[in-house]
């Protein structure tokens, strides 16, 4: 479902599961890895997140959370907000490798990490919630609103624009494009780069800027 390797001082995480889509077995897995590379962020640590084929994160899988009871519902969501808590204010660099479709949740889940680079012949970036009638939490507006320009925001939001690595660059979303077969590379050449800084002040500075995002999510979901 998700696998995760650490090559020298570089965490990888793959989700490799067809269409990624998060249910709650995905998110037990992904926050026993948070917990893997949190204990493991000491100085030239990063971390690289991608997916597999033509899918980065397909988003939630609907089908799965359609069957699960209030109580087990109501956990789900405390979980997602956990999960995007702990990305967004991560001590050590985050790049997400876009190599294909994120929709919705999976589009969140690019947003959570420090920074994107989508795959330059495939995959599209879309907050298609506006099409699938499903809300947004405020907390995860609050995520659309630091993460973008206030104009891309609102696009992605309210039209469901599905960007391709070139529209995603010039709206702000993503930082790169690279070829299917350099987009690894590319995405980990950045993680390593950015994780020359200071490990200590480069916490202190994405918990100053991301914190309160963070925190809004869980006091939500709480």
């Amino acid at each position: 479902m998700i696998d995760y390797e650490k090559e020298g001082e570089l965490h990888l995480v793959t989700m490799n599961d067809g269409p990624n889509t998060i249910c709650p077995e995905w998110q037990t897995r992904m926050l026993g890895i948070l917990d893997t590379v949190e204990r493991d962020c000491g100085k030239g640590t990063s971390l690289v997140l991608i997916g597999v084929e033509k899918f980065f994160c397909n988003g939630l899988n609907l089908e799965k959370l359609m069957t699960l009871p209030p109580e087990d519902m109501a956990l789900f969501g405390q979980r997602m907000a956990e999960i995007h808590r702990r990305f967004l204010i991560l001590p050590c660099p985050t790049v997400a490798a876009v190599n294909g479709h994120a929709f919705a949740g999976g589009a969140f889940m690019a947003l959570s990490c420090d920074y994107r680079i989508m795959r330059e012949d495939r995959g599209w970036f879309c907050v298609s919630e506006v099409d699938v009638g499903v809300p947004i939490p405020q907390p995860m507006m609050g995520i659309l609103q630091g993460k973008l320009p206030a104009n891309t925001a609102r696009d992605a939001l309210l039209t469901g624009k599905r960007y391709t690595a070139d529209e995603a660059i010039a709206a702000g979303i993503a930082d790169g494009k690279a070829s299917g077969e350099e987009l690894l590379e590319q995405a980990k050449a950045l993680a390593t780069q950015l994780a020359t800084k200071e490990p200590g002040i480069f916490k202190t500075l994405k918990r100053t800027w991301f914190g309160p995002m963070a925190n809004a999510l869980v006091a939500e979901a709480g």
